[in-house]
């Protein structure tokens, strides 16, 4: 297999593990520390009011890296602060229908909790702008959960339309989530649990990524 016929899958990172405390500073160092496509800010049990000032606060963070600022589960609060995009989580598929109609393609709209593949299927004809495989908070093991996984090979094998996968709690499940040929791999708790770490986990990502690429095009 040569170099050219394989996708880079690049670095979703996902807020549920992030506090509050420091947010802005740690969200700073992880994108200084490598590639990073989008970041996903997820409420992780904050009111409506605690969540905008969250996101208020890393918005600016992330467009400021070149990297997407999705918010996920509340349009309102992605349009009060200028958010790239949205993410739905629940699996419904009416919801998808309705932000497709009402935000794209003027902003990013992407979901998850589609358990099947049927259900990820109907999902995929709505023609989001990715899919996502797995739950948020769901990274808590070292590995990544085996059926997201399997979904993901699934899907990258059969489907144009990109997907995230969902890592798992150690950066070195970064590997394992490549080798399904995701364009996109999350990470949560394996970049934030440790915040004072969060620039240096985010380049071993990256730097798996990379060797993962050479191995492959050899």
């Amino acid at each position: 297999m040569t170099v050219d016929l394989v996708i880079r899958p690049r670095l979703v990172l996902l807020t549920t593990a992030l506090g509050d405390a420091g947010a802005e500073a740690a969200m700073r160092a992880a994108l200084a520390g490598g590639d990073v496509a989008s970041v996903i800010i997820d409420s992780a049990g904050r009111d409506s009011a605690s969540f905008q000032l969250f996101a208020e606060g890393l918005v600016p963070v992330i467009q400021a890296a070149g990297a997407a600022a999705i918010i996920a589960d509340d349009s309102r609060c992605a349009g009060r602060v200028g958010a790239d995009g949205i993410h739905l989580s629940a699996g419904d598929l009416r919801a998808l229908d309705e932000a497709m109609e009402r935000y794209s393609p003027k902003l990013i709209v992407g979901a998850s909790g589609f358990e099947t593949r049927h259900d990820a299927l109907e999902a995929g004809e709505r023609l989001p702008d990715y899919l996502f495989f797995g739950r948020f908070g769901g990274d808590v093991a070292d590995p990544p959960h085996e059926k997201n996984l399997e979904m993901a090979e699934w899907w990258a094998e059969i489907v144009e339309l990109p997907c995230i996968v969902m890592a798992g709690r150690s950066v070195d499940s970064v590997s394992a989530a490549a080798d399904t040929g995701v364009e996109f791999i999350a990470l949560s708790g394996a970049v934030f649990d440790k915040q004072q770490e969060a620039g240096a986990m985010v380049a071993r990502a990256n730097a798996i990524i990379d060797s993962w690429m050479e191995s492959e095009a050899a």
